[in-house]
């Protein structure tokens, strides 16, 4: 059973990286939720962070609570409807970073697996047949002496999905505390998963935009 404690990072407590008049644009730390959860003590997260200075903030997609990187929000109901409509259409494009466990030998790739909730042990994910068609584009950037640097291109956006394909591959994210092994998880202080660009057609100026923030691995 994974007993789960949070205690978000204060420092730095938010990281903007752009802002306007129909969104803002952050970098999350790691450890950090991007909405409160069911519990109070989850009370503390991206969403409400920026709320206290933007109230009309509006989230419109999520990164694990240990996945640093990228994250936008909105500030009116119709940038809300132009984002969310982008995001469930696939045509945002996201860019992820990941240091995983061992040598991956191939150079690039695809792994093609559905993915489903556990049953018996959520909020885990797993390979199931009977699953959501999940789908990531991954190439190698970086060979090194027990890991790999790898670029990740989600097609889908299911939960967990970057963190089971790569086990899926027989290559976990180091610090993956949720399925990586003994070694997996001391092999990082944190999960060596990073959000490292975003690609979206802004809602007013229907300008193509892309965010950046460089992974730290």
């Amino acid at each position: 059973m994974h007993i789960f404690t949070y205690r978000p990072p204060s420092i730095p407590w938010l990281d903007i990286r752009y802002k306007d008049r129909d969104i803002i644009v952050i970098n999350k730390p790691s450890g950090l939720l991007s909405n409160p959860g069911r519990s109070p003590d989850t009370h503390d997260t991206a969403i409400t962070r920026l709320q206290q200075r933007y109230p009309e903030a509006i989230l419109i997609h999520r990164l694990d609570c240990d996945t640093s990187g990228i994250l936008i929000f909105a500030r009116t109901k119709k940038a809300e409807s132009h984002l969310k409509i982008q995001f469930q259409n696939r045509q945002a494009k996201k860019v992820y970073i990941a240091e995983v466990f061992g040598q991956v030998l191939e150079q690039q790739g695809k792994v093609n697996f559905a993915l489903g909730p556990n049953p018996d042990s959520p909020p885990f994910q797993m390979l199931t047949e009977s699953g959501k068609a999940a789908l990531t584009y991954f190439s190698v950037l970086e060979r090194r002496n027990h890991s790999t640097l790898i670029e990740l291109k989600p097609h889908t956006g299911r939960t967990h999905q970057l963190r089971v394909h790569m086990l899926a591959l027989g290559h976990p994210i180091l610090g993956d505390e949720f399925y990586g092994d003994t070694a997996t998880i001391q092999a990082s202080k944190r999960l060596n998963l990073h959000a490292q660009s975003l690609t979206i057609t802004h809602p007013y100026t229907q300008v193509e935009m892309t965010f950046f923030s460089q992974h730290p691995f």
